[in-house]
């Protein structure tokens, strides 16, 4: 699982460098280090080869008579893009994705499960106090739609 959050800084190239507890967890499920990378929710989102496979199988199953399935099927399978892990635990981010996200030259990876986001520093810290303000309320929704955490 992926977990917490690291700042981070962008290349000229547009590259990134992996914390050691990310590059652990990719090459214990890919030994080649691949990763998908796709556009979702203004960032980057980041999954393991074989996590990035079951969910990919998973549009086999929703109903393609649904318009907005189909764009959202669109969207988030059109942007990925496989990149590999280099010998430095570095990874391009490709030109789109980082337009998508406005990735600037200050990032931040959060640990977010089964995936990882990659953010536009400025733009993590807006959303975290979004989150923040409206913390008791999300807490409810979470609870009336059966979810019950144990914090």
């Amino acid at each position: 699982m992926f977990r917490g959050h690291v700042y981070r800084t962008l290349d000229t190239k547009g590259r990134l460098i992996l914390p050691p507890e990310f590059r652990e967890i990719v090459l214990s499920q890919d030994e080649a280090g691949r990763i998908m990378l796709t556009n979702l929710d203004g960032c980057v989102v980041g999954y393991t080869y074989p996590k990035w496979l079951e969910l990919e199988q998973s549009f086999n199953e929703i109903n393609l008579l649904n318009r907005r399935l189909r764009d959202f099927q669109r969207f988030f399978i059109s942007g990925a893009k496989e990149v590999v892990m280099d010998s430095q635990a570095r990874i391009l981010i490709p030109p789109h994705l980082r337009k998508y996200a406005k990735l600037n030259r200050e990032v931040v990876l959060a640990g977010v499960g089964h995936k990882f986001e990659i953010w536009d520093q400025e733009r993590f810290e807006m959303q975290i106090s979004k989150v923040e303000e409206d913390f008791d309320s999300l807490i409810d929704d979470l609870y009336q739609n059966g979810y019950e955490l144990k914090i």
